[in-house]
């Protein structure tokens, strides 16, 4: 935008204004810093403050460093800076959020509710593509302040709104306010508290407590030496960052300049075409995290996204980077990259968020998801801010290193990735502690399993070290 580029760009004799590849990448790159440390505090935050709470002064930390941006007159430093600090808050938000709605939602429409985060975060960018389409041809400093400064209403709806709303019944319980737990759970599924359902959740909830309270505390770094530990804290660290390496957010920092470059006449609209897609996918992929399992969903998108990022980088670097068929080359790369959203909007977008929500035991539930949120935010910076330089050295070719990634992420999935559609939280911990094959693991039968076996995420099971066990009758609180 005119004014923002006057104020923060570099001047040339012409009297044009342009940023070098260390201010924009500093520029677009620091909020996605202060993220990755926003997200590994708030782990901390969630276990002393609680999730609504730590959700309540994430948002209020966006604020501020909302304040700090569009406040900005001539430094571009200092608009960077309040970017980091509205990151802190971000960062920490993409790691409660997703957790207070794991830990509150009915286990059958869970996966849907954690992917409506990923819903929500396309509802805003494509807000924002609209915003800016409708500021971009201001010539005052309205043009950029408007944009940023909207923000700060959604952080006082979120930081506010989350107050009136009540606690994790988990974390209630957990806090040793079990009323308070059973009457939550009751109420966000539509039961009465002492419903057999509501009553089923709580025993499970309770059983694993005790299992955990069994043992001497906690330490930080049995999130990687319990059992079966390193293997889920390492498989969500690698599911968040591979959300980034798909590519995805190459497209939405950097559209408006791929699509100026492509001869487009107003990037801005194709930046609203992407933003578009990105929404209407996002809702058909509710629809498939509900439906389906998470793993094919997994598999067939980065399947999907490798393809499109393939062509992507052959067809700019043999036609538009050449100057062969510009505009047969740009129609093209529009259209691929409409079908890439699409495809991480119905399945990566959506689905990495819930498959880490219902990753890890309770006890350890807040520094892992800190940890694997971190690395999302960590590649997130690092994509965001090298992708000036690498583009300026290979051009389209850059999409090649998406494609493998993609490739990359398919097999981790196939191999690692349990099928955790329609189980409890509980029952997909047991899943992992006793290592059942993730290739077979959605015909797993819990209701087969030994009971007497302890399968709690701190000690190994009978079953696991091949001990005989009979089966012991459970009971309800109801029976």
């Amino acid at each position: 935008m005119e004014d923002y580029a006057r104020r923060f760009g570099t001047s040339h004799p012409d009297g044009t204004f342009t940023f070098t590849p260390v201010r924009q990448g500093s520029i677009v790159a620091l909020l996605c810093a202060g993220a990755l440390f926003g997200s590994l505090i708030a782990g901390k935050m969630a276990d002393q403050l609680g999730r609504r709470v730590g959700i309540s002064v994430s948002a209020f930390s966006c604020c501020i460093g909302i304040i700090i941006e569009i406040s900005s007159t001539t430094a571009w430093h200092q608009f960077a800076i309040g970017r980091f600090v509205n990151g802190l808050g971000i960062g920490s938000l993409s790691v409660l959020v997703p957790m207070y709605q794991s830990e509150s939602s009915p286990t059958i429409i869970r996966g849907m509710l954690v992917a409506s985060y990923q819903l929500f975060i396309t509802l805003g960018i494509w807000t924002a593509e609209m915003i800016n389409y409708g500021t971009e041809t201001q010539h005052s400093s309205s043009s950029w302040r408007i944009p940023n400064g909207m923000s700060f209403l959604w952080a006082l709806i979120l930081g506010g709104g989350i107050l009136f709303l009540p606690e994790s019944p988990r974390f209630a319980y957990r806090q040793g306010r079990k009323e308070e737990a059973r009457n939550t759970m009751g109420k966000l599924a539509g039961l009465a508290p002492d419903s057999r359902s509501v009553s089923n959740q709580i025993t499970e909830i309770r059983v694993k407590l005790d299992e955990e309270r069994a043992g001497v505390d906690t330490k930080w770094y049995e999130i990687f030496t319990g059992p079966k530990m390193f293997y889920r804290t390492m498989l969500g660290i690698v599911l968040q960052a591979g959300q980034q390496l798909t590519g995805a957010n190459f497209f939405f920092y950097y559209g408006t300049t791929i699509f100026q470059g492509v001869g487009l006449p107003n990037s801005y609209v194709a930046q609203i075409i992407l933003g578009s897609v990105n929404v209407i996918c996002t809702f058909a992929g509710l629809y498939v995290v509900q439906r389906c399992g998470r793993r094919n969903a997994l598999m067939f998108g980065a399947a999907w996204m490798m393809m499109c990022f393939l062509i992507y980088a052959f067809i700019g670097h043999f036609l538009l980077n050449t100057g062969k068929s510009p505009e047969t080359g740009g129609n093209v790369l529009v259209v691929f990259s409409c079908l890439f959203i699409a495809a991480f909007a119905a399945t990566w977008g959506p689905l990495v968020w819930a498959v880490v929500a219902e990753l890890y035991p309770a006890r350890y539930r807040a520094p892992c998801m800190a940890l694997a949120t971190a690395s999302n935010w960590l590649w997130n910076f690092l994509i965001s801010f090298f992708t000036e330089f690498i583009v300026s050295d290979i051009d389209y070719l850059y999409g090649l290193v998406f494609a493998g990634c993609c490739a990359g992420l398919f097999l981790v999935v196939f191999f690692f990735v349990i099928e955790s559609k329609d189980r409890s939280l509980e029952e997909i911990d047991t899943m992992y502690v006793l290592g059942v094959d993730p290739i077979t693991s959605a015909k797993w039968d819990g209701s087969k399993l030994l009971a007497s076996a302890d399968t709690s995420s701190r000690t190994l099971s009978q079953v696991e070290r091949g001990a005989t066990a009979q089966r012991v009758p459970t009971r309800t609180v109801e029976e």
